[in-house]
């Protein structure tokens, strides 16, 4: 194993150990639940935000060691961003912090579930305080083209 590969493997156990974010928020803004039945990992995501930015954010649930870590990582990546900059927060953004990009089609989902709940409670949120019919549209047609 190369010693960037010896890094990235201790980054994933020692985020799978002892979680960054992991825990509830009282009273979220916004809270979202989803998981991978073939593994057994279950991820929700609360959020907090205030003037359009992610004041706070945490998951709580169970999972492999790639799916914690991605998880810590994200909350890391997505705290105090705007919702524009949320949004725009992509599956590499993750997997590069971790040194996941070549990572087994099996595991992907592992690695993207945090990703996939988080888009979705954004999602959630947006759409609940919306008005325009074309922004809830443009919405819409973004959470289907995530996967």
């Amino acid at each position: 194993m190369s010693s960037n590969a010896d890094i990235y493997h201790e980054m994933i156990i020692d985020y799978s150990r002892n979680p960054v974010n992991y825990g509830h928020i009282e009273n979220p803004d916004v809270t979202f639940h989803d998981s991978n039945p073939l593994c057994g990992d279950s991820i929700d995501i609360d959020m907090k935000i205030d003037d359009n930015t992610v004041s706070d954010i945490k998951f709580h649930g169970k999972g492999c060691a790639i799916c914690m870590a991605c998880s810590s990582v994200l909350t890391e990546i997505t705290k105090g961003k705007s919702i524009d900059e949320v949004r725009k927060i992509d599956k590499t953004d993750v997997l590069s912090e971790l040194g996941l990009e070549h990572l087994q089609a099996v595991r992907i989902k592992c690695a993207l579930l945090s990703l996939k709940v988080l888009k979705s409670a954004l999602y959630s949120y947006l759409g609940k305080h919306m008005q325009d019919s074309k922004d809830v549209d443009k919405l819409k047609e973004e959470a289907a083209n995530l996967y």
